[in-house]
């Protein structure tokens, strides 16, 4: 789970500027052909998961606990978030 990335900030806080994350450790699971625009995710050394938008690097990061991120996943692959496609 630790991933161990040099140079994290000790306080991670949601809404901080995504750019003190660093850029590595950076992943775009949910890329699409939408060009190019698409969520980046990190696993944090805690277990957290900061999504950031792809376009914006510099901008806010998002953070979430290992289980709102479990939570939100298998809502989205029940169909929960389809009302987000319409």
């Amino acid at each position: 789970m630790d991933r161990g990335y040099p140079g994290l900030p000790d306080r991670i806080y949601n809404g901080m500027p995504a750019k003190e994350l660093g850029t590595e450790g950076w992943r775009k699971p949910w890329s699409g052909g939408n060009g190019g625009s698409c969520v980046e995710a990190m696993k944090l050394r805690d277990g957290r998961v900061a999504l950031r938008q792809s376009t914006d690097p510099d901008g806010p990061a998002l953070i979430y606990t290992s289980r709102e991120i479990e939570t939100f996943i298998q809502g989205a692959k029940a169909g929960e978030a389809d009302f987000l496609l319409t």
